[in-house]
C-alpha cells in the first residue's frame, strides 16, 4: 500500500460543495438544471467564474485559439504538465453535473496538490494544469468534443473556428464575443503535456445499480453519427392527392422508426437515437419538402456497428421507395471502439484500493474529451455514479458523498502521476 499524499478533509469537502453550488447557479434553470451552450453569455459567465477562482489561487489562466481555457500551476520550471479537466458547456436545459463537476473536481484536486507541494517543499516531477475544453457537447456547434479535437489534431483549427450555429454565427465570432478566444496556442514546443486525467459522471446506471462510488474506464464504445437529409417535394396538404405526395417528413419519420427498430433488433449491444430534426418549410398547410436530422449508432463492437450501418443503408433504400423521397447521408462524427491505456487503468485501480474506495471497470458509451486525449498522452478516466442513469436532462443527479469521493480519488491519482507513476516521457502537442 502506498502512502496517501493528501488525506480526505471534511473542510475541503465543504468547500467543494459550496463552489459547486455557486457554479451551478450560473445559467440555472428552475428544475435544478443548467443551460450554458458553448460560447453563449452563460458559458462566458461560467468561464469568468472559473478564471477568477484559479487566479485567486495563483494559477495562470489563458485560452488557446479554439477557446480551450487553461489554468496552469508551475511547480517545477520547464517540466511538462499533467492536465486534468472536462467542460463547462451544457446541453439545452441540461444537467448541472455533466462536465462541470469534472472541471471543478480538477480545480480542487490541483489546488490541494499545489498546497501540498508548497507545504512540503518538495517539487514534483511535473507541473499541474486545469483545462475547460471548449464545446464538448456539440449542441450549438458541431461536432462534439471540438476543443479537445483541435488540441489533439483530430480536427483542424480552421474547420472548428469557421463552423457556424443555426443562426450563422461562427465559433470564432461567438468565442470573441465572450472574450474566450486566445491569439496563440498555450502548449507547443516550449510547453508540453505529459498526461491527462478526467473525472465525469457516468451518464449510465452501472455504478448506481452496483452501489459503487467509482468507475475505472477501460474502453469506449464505437460511434457513428450522421447528418441525414430527406428530400421530397413541397405541396398543398389539402389539395394534393396522397398518391402524388413526396412527403419528406413522412420519410424522416420512417427513418426515425427504422433507427429505433435497429436497437430493438440488436438488444443492449446497440444504442440508437435521433437527436435533432429540422423541417422545411415547416408550415401547417404545406407538405414538407426537406427534413434534416441527426442520427447516431453506438456499440461496444466495431463489427456489430458495421453490420447495423449496412442494415440502415438497406432500410433507407426501402424508405426512399415507400415515401417517394431521396435520402442523403453524411458522416458527421465517427470513432471506433478503443481501449484506454492499461497503465492508467492500473494506476486508478491501485489508488482506489489504497483509499479503500469501492470501484469497478466500466466502458464509456458516451464520448468525452479523454476519448481524444488518450490518443496522444497517457490518460486516466474516472466515473462517479449518476442516480438512475439520468443525464443530459435537468433531473441529472449525483450524491454529495460521491462528488467528494471522486475528488479524493482524482487528487491521489494526479499526485502519483506527478511522482512518475505513468510513462515520464512528455508528449508534444502540435
Amino acid at each position: 500500500m502506498s502512502a496517501i499524499h493528501v488525506p480526505s478533509d471534511p473542510a475541503a469537502d465543504a468547500r467543494l460543495l459550496a463552489d459547486f453550488a455557486e457554479l451551478s447557479a450560473i445559467g440555472s434553470t428552475p428544475p435544478a438544471g443548467v443551460e450554458r451552450q458553448a460560447a453563449t453569455a452563460e458559458d462566458g459567465r461560467s468561464r469568468t467564474w472559473l478564471a477568477g477562482w484559479l487566479t485567486e489561487r495563483g494559477f495562470h489562466v489563458s485560452c488557446d485559439r479554439i477557446g480551450n481555457q487553461f489554468g496552469l500551476c508551475e511547480l517545477t520550471p520547464g517540466a511538462p504538465y499533467v492536465l486534468a479537466g472536462s467542460h463547462l458547456d451544457s446541453q439545452p436545459r441540461g444537467g448541472r453535473f455533466d462536465g462541470a463537476y469534472g472541471v471543478l473536481a480538477a480545480a480542487h484536486a490541483t489546488d490541494r496538490l499545489r498546497r501540498h507541494y508548497r507545504d512540503t517543499g518538495t517539487p514534483p516531477r511535473f507541473n499541474l494544469g486545469v483545462v475547460n475544453w471548449f464545446n464538448e457537447e456539440g449542441c450549438r456547434f458541431k461536432p462534439s468534443m471540438m476543443g479537445s479535437g483541435v488540441f489533439t489534431g483530430a480536427l483542424s483549427l480552421e474547420t472548428a473556428r469557421t463552423t457556424t450555429d443555426s443562426g450563422g454565427v461562427s465559433a470564432a465570432d461567438a468565442l470573441a464575443a465572450i472574450d474566450g478566444l486566445g491569439e496563440s496556442d498555450v502548449f507547443g514546443d516550449a510547453r508540453t503535456v505529459h498526461s491527462y486525467a478526467e473525472i465525469h459522471i457516468e451518464q449510465g446506471r452501472e455504478l448506481d445499480k452496483a452501489g459503487l462510488p467509482l468507475g475505472l474506464v477501460d474502453a469506449t464504445w464505437a460511434a457513428n453519427k450522421y447528418e441525414i437529409s430527406v428530400l421530397g417535394a413541397q405541396a398543398h396538404t389539402g389539395a394534393t392527392a396522397m398518391a402524388d405526395r413526396q412527403d419528406a417528413l413522412y420519410g424522416a419519420a420512417l427513418a426515425v422508426v427504422a433507427v429505433r427498430e435497429l436497437a430493438d433488433r440488436f438488444g443492449t449491444a446497440l444504442h440508437t437515437s435521433c437527436g435533432q430534426l429540422t423541417v422545411y418549410p415547416n408550415s401547417p398547410v404545406v407538405v414538407a419538402r426537406e427534413v434534416h436530422l441527426h442520427l447516431d449508432l453506438r456499440s461496444p463492437s466495431d463489427t456489430l456497428l458495421a453490420e447495423a450501418d449496412a442494415l440502415l443503408r438497406q432500410q433507407f433504400a426501402e424508405i426512399e421507395v415507400k415515401a417517394d423521397v431521396r435520402i442523403e447521408r453524411r458522416f458527421a462524427h465517427t470513432w471506433t471502439g478503443q481501449s484506454y491505456p492499461p497503465a492508467g487503468v492500473a494506476l486508478a485501480q491501485a489508488v482506489v484500493a489504497d483509499l479503500g474506495v469501492g470501484a469497478m471497470p466500466v466502458k464509456t458509451r458516451a464520448g468525452h474529451d479523454s476519448t481524444n486525449m488518450k490518443n496522444i498522452v497517457p490518460t486516466v478516466m474516472l466515473f462517479i455514479p449518476s442516480v438512475d442513469g439520468i443525464s443530459h436532462a435537468e433531473a441529472e443527479f449525483t450524491r454529495d458523498e460521491d462528488l467528494c469521493t471522486g475528488v479524493d480519488v482524482l487528487t491521489e491519482t494526479l499526485a502519483r502521476i506527478l511522482d512518475g507513476a505513468l510513462d515520464p516521457q512528455a508528449a508534444r502537442v502540435a
